[in-house]
């Protein structure tokens, strides 16, 4: 799933996230999506979201839901 188009992204999803902090080192941040930021159908460097823990950053990877 790309995780450069907006429609593809929904709230509760699972992702893993750069912060703007953390594009030098490419650290990911794992959780699931509270609010979408990025208004346009898509975006090159990933949708921007907020996380339910408060942080926001692109989306690189959609993960799976445990489970599936």
């Amino acid at each position: 799933m790309d995780p450069r188009k907006r429609a593809n992204i929904k709230p509760g999803m699972r992702v893993n996230i750069v912060m703007k902090e953390d594009q030098r080192t490419g650290y990911l941040t794992e959780g699931y999506v509270q609010d979408i930021l990025t208004n346009s159908p898509n975006h090159p460097h990933g949708i921007k979201v907020r996380l339910e823990t408060g942080e926001v950053g692109r989306v690189k990877e959609v993960l799976p839901e445990f489970g599936s």
